[in-house]
């Protein structure tokens, strides 16, 4: 196995702690405003790059962009970046979700966007020659009871381009339910759950969590750092899926970053070293393994990603 990256295609020997979900660009604004088709590369790369030494410092070896088309995605951008600073980031393709659906997709096939897919996961994301790793798909956060027409059909298109490819599906959906409509849909369409990962999976109850580990998906704990939930919530979340057997199932994050082309000289970024400042410490306090930490943090995002 292989993990595609702005600097190749790396074993797994060649990598450490991965982040399985951070943002290095992102356009937060209004989309019909499109600010990110004019940020300038150096621009970028002043902001960010000390970011990522930072976060190399303190034990990243690679993080995983996760923007799509809808909200900004600039792989030109992510490479960029990664070329100033000599390291490694996992870049997807895929489509976000409503309302921020680009025209484009709307009106492409389910044909048309599985071949798009698997162009930017084979030969590269335009001219950047960068390949895409992974699928970035979304769901309506307003939209607890299920996928609107649009977002099926671009879920449909992703398991058909992962079939051919083994690539991942990596969902941003904030309800547990719709989490297991969308793992009907990917196995009907002859794709493994086991090649999928919930994003964002702290935003619902802890009961969706077991039951997708238990159907083989990827559990995402994410917004590690943020505000809303404290380091405490996410140790028991840890634990509890720990204990009911599905340490390969979980993966960690901090959705950090990142250069918004939307603010002033691209807002205020949120450092991508809380996670191993300070939250990997509370998970060894609390008793879990260095050798749990590892599986974690090193061995399931390559695990994940690579293909």
């Amino acid at each position: 196995m292989k993990l595609h990256t702005t600097q190749g295609a790396l074993d797994r020997e060649a990598l450490g702690l991965i982040l399985p979900h951070e943002h290095v660009f992102v356009d937060l604004g209004p989309m019909a405003a499109e600010n990110w088709r004019d940020a300038d590369p150096e621009d970028v790369v002043d902001v960010m790059a000390p970011e990522i030494e930072r976060a190399r410092e303190s034990g990243v070896t690679a993080l995983v962009e996760a923007t799509p088309e809808g909200v900004g995605r600039r792989v030109d951008l992510d490479l960029a970046v990664s070329e100033a600073t000599d390291f490694p980031i996992v870049v997807p393709t895929g489509i976000y979700q409503e309302p921020s659906i680009p025209d484009w997709a709307r009106e492409s096939s389910e044909d048309e966007l599985t071949e798009w897919l698997v162009e930017d996961l084979t030969e590269g994301v335009g001219d950047t020659g960068v390949r895409a790793a992974w699928i970035k798909v979304s769901t309506d956060d307003d939209d607890p009871t299920g996928l609107s027409p649009d977002e099926a059909k671009i879920l449909r298109a992703a398991a058909r381009a992962g079939e051919r490819t083994g690539a991942l599906i990596g969902s941003h959906t904030l309800h547990g339910e719709v989490v297991h409509q969308q793992l009907d849909v990917i196995e009907d369409a002859g794709y493994a759950a086991d090649r999928f990962v919930w994003i964002h999976a702290q935003a619902d109850d802890e009961r969706y969590h077991r039951e997708v580990a238990e159907r083989g998906a990827f559990v995402e704990y994410d917004w590690i750092g943020g505000d809303d939930q404290a380091d405490a919530d996410y140790v028991d979340r840890v634990e509890m899926l720990c204990e009911a057997g599905y340490t390969d199932r979980i993966l960690l994050s901090q959705d950090r970053g990142w250069y918004d082309p939307s603010e002033p000289d691209g807002g205020e970024q949120k450092p991508y070293t809380y996670l191993t400042d300070e939250f990997l410490p509370r998970l060894r306090e609390a008793g879990l393994t260095e050798e749990t930490v590892r599986q974690i943090t090193h061995d399931n995002p390559f695990a994940a990603y690579a293909r």
